[in-house]
């Protein structure tokens, strides 16, 4: 389908922010979302002058009236959802499990998993109807295997990983896919904040195998990949993009 029109959550940086920019590069109409409204209004400009449609939507994933109305809004403007990118999410409070509370708990269940839901609700609310979309959560390679000092996030993917899955299962006769791409360590904020600076990054990386982080043109790419017909028969999978990682 010519010009998709693709929703992207957490858009304004890092790996939401370079898929909205190669969607753009591939033609799309992007409906970009986050919380602030400033530089949500910049990147939807960026992006039009790319030669893309686009807009910005206000939206706090773990509120469900916020989540009705970015997709309510998005067919509103151009008519269908081809494409929901759920990419909204943060890395919560790293620490040992013992040092972990109830409130840790729900500020990254709230966005990672929460968000996840209510983005699946709306958007296949909208493409169940259609009879068709693609689906791309963003889970981590974390959530394939764990490591220490990251219980809540990695806990967090795990269920994104659960929720692709069985959403995958309940659309794939309407002609809805729903898959998850799952990075290793990329060169983001997010990446610098969980490592806790160079030193911490550094080992980080030298444990993948291609001995470098990722870079969050080479996940979008991944994502386009996924959503296009290039990948008609591609469902409830979860592709891990981690320079080797999982394979060490």
């Amino acid at each position: 389908m010519s010009k998709q029109v693709v929703l992207i959550t957490g858009a304004l940086t890092g790996i939401g922010r370079a898929t909205a920019v190669a969607f753009a590069n591939e033609g799309a109409r992007v409906v970009v979302s986050g919380r602030k409204q400033a530089e949500g209004d910049a990147l939807a400009r960026e992006l039009r002058t790319l030669g893309a449609e686009a807009e910005f939507v206000r939206a706090d994933v773990r509120h469900e009236d916020d989540v009705r109305n970015l997709i309510d809004k998005t067919v509103a403007r151009f008519g269908r959802l081809d494409v929901a990118v759920n990419n909204a999410g943060t890395e919560g409070q790293p620490g040992p499990v013992t040092e972990q509370t109830a409130e840790t708990y729900a500020a990254t269940f709230d966005t990672n998993v929460l968000g996840t839901v209510l983005s699946l609700k709306h958007e296949m609310r909208v493409m169940l109807a259609q009879k068709h979309g693609s689906i791309i959560n963003l889970s981590s390679a974390l959530g394939k295997i764990g490591t220490p000092g990251a219980s809540i996030y990695v806990a967090s993917k795990h269920a994104v990983e659960g929720l692709t899955k069985t959403a995958a299962l309940e659309a794939a006769a309407h002609g809805v896919r729903v898959n998850a791409v799952a990075p290793g360590p990329v060169d983001t904020g997010m990446l610098d904040r969980f490592t806790g600076g160079a030193e911490g990054k550094a080992g980080l990386v030298a444990g993948i195998p291609a001995q470098r982080a990722g870079t969050t043109a080479e996940i979008a790419q991944t994502i386009v990949f996924l959503a296009s017909d290039k990948a008609p028969f591609l469902t409830g999978q979860s592709i891990a993009v981690d320079g080797g990682k999982l394979a060490s």
